[in-house]
């Protein structure tokens, strides 16, 4: 959705501006995956582990791992990969993974 387009009052909305101050040139016109990445770049500058550690509040931190390369396609291109991962933490009281949880 465009910026400046009404939306109804409930769901998710995240307005342009929080896409590109993380990154994001053109949200307009950028992919699904465009958008994720840059959804976790934001995310990843507030859900630190610093912070999940002080604020027992926060039940996610986002963590950086390490940079490495992968051969993809017919033409065995190297590509880097960036990883990052999402950590979910809760009171132990099961193995379920549930977003109503945190």
């Amino acid at each position: 959705m465009a910026s400046g387009a009404t939306t109804s009052s409930s769901g998710l909305f995240i307005p342009d501006s929080a896409l590109i101050s993380a990154g994001l040139a053109t949200p307009s016109t950028a992919t699904a995956e465009g958008h994720l990445a840059a959804i976790v770049l934001q995310a990843q500058t507030v859900l630190t582990q610093t912070a999940f550690g002080t604020d027992t509040d926060q039940s996610i931190y986002v963590s950086s791992g390490f940079s490495s390369f992968a051969a993809r396609g017919t033409d065995n291109q190297s590509y880097r990969v960036d990883q990052l991962t999402f950590n979910l933490a809760k009171i132990d009281s099961g193995s379920t993974l549930d977003p109503d949880n945190y």
